[in-house]
């Protein structure tokens, strides 16, 4: 029954959504909240199902005894310190909308960068009709995997993961993905052990935001008491899953292949010099604030 629904009563006319946003944005800035005035609009914006360009229109309609329930469910998860992605249940990464819960990372701006560069990857490869085999290598959500695949319709894309939880989310993800979800195969497993042995050496592009923190590395509450902790944290000194992707990357991908990963800052230039101890051709990329994020690495012919 939507908010609109005859059968649930409004509040007598009394309350409108622009003084619950209002509401919203006082409790949010009483709790020390980074960006209150975002997150409540946000808020109204899911609760009232109002796309951006129609929130000013929404906000001086009545609220309805559901609108107001709901509103305030999120506002106490949000005031409580929750992850506005986790709260209102979906995050946009470049054109894709996602689902996202506390199974699965956030979806981030540098990731969004990961993505272009993969994506610069696979049309290199592109062309007369050329299918470009991708991996997603711990997909999470699905961000990577399923951004190439959208926008890349040469792309056949492998997504995996360990954690069966994520893959849930992947796979609902993947429900809304429209055409391009033929073009996807979601598997299970750790790295490069949950790939069918048929793209054994033929990786046309192998993509990864893996876990790259240490395990007694400090995180923001917001993100070590939120996120699921096995997707962050790699081990005891933080670049170990980085390490069993750059082993395995050479029997895997295909000549002429390139493999794109995002990593910490410090981790970038130790991880180029990797791949080009191994006789790949290695170069660091920024993130969107300048920060060394990613690398990308190209198998000679």
């Amino acid at each position: 029954m939507s908010d609109d629904d005859p059968e649930v009563a409004d509040l007598g006319g009394t309350v409108t959504w622009s003084e619950l946003l209002a509401e919203a944005t006082t409790r949010f800035e009483r709790a020390g909240l980074e960006s209150p005035a975002t997150d409540a609009r946000r808020i109204v914006e899911e609760v009232t199902g109002s796309e951006p360009s129609e929130f000013h229109r929404a906000l001086n309609t009545a609220a309805t005894v559901r609108g107001v329930a709901s509103f305030d469910r999120l506002v106490a998860r949000r005031e409580g310190g929750e992850p506005l992605q986790y709260v209102v249940g979906r995050w946009g990464f470049r054109h894709l909308d996602l689902m996202v819960d506390r199974r699965v990372l956030i979806p981030r701006p540098e990731t969004e960068v990961v993505a272009g560069l993969a994506i610069e990857e696979v049309v290199a490869r592109s062309g007369a009709g050329r299918e470009v085999v991708v991996a997603d290598l711990g997909t999470g959500s699905g961000a990577l995997g399923f951004a190439i695949a959208t926008e890349c319709a040469a792309a056949r894309v492998l997504a995996t993961d360990r954690s069966l939880d994520a893959l849930a989310v992947a796979r609902a993800n993947l429900a809304g993905l429209g055409r391009a979800a033929g073009r996807v195969s979601l598997h299970e497993g750790s790295w490069f052990d949950a790939l069918p042995m048929s793209v054994r050496g033929a990786i046309d592009v192998l993509v990864s935001n893996p876990p790259y923190i240490g395990d007694d590395e400090e995180l923001p509450a917001v993100v070590g008491e939120w996120e699921p902790s096995e997707a962050l944290r790699a081990g005891p000194v933080g670049d170990e899953d980085l390490q069993t992707i750059l082993d395995g990357a050479d029997e895997w991908v295909a000549p002429g292949g390139a493999v794109v990963l995002e990593m910490a800052p410090d981790q970038t230039a130790l991880i180029a010099d990797r791949f080009r101890a191994a006789g790949w051709q290695a170069s660091i990329h920024g993130d969107l604030a300048g920060r060394d994020r990613a690398v990308v690495a190209r198998k000679r012919d």
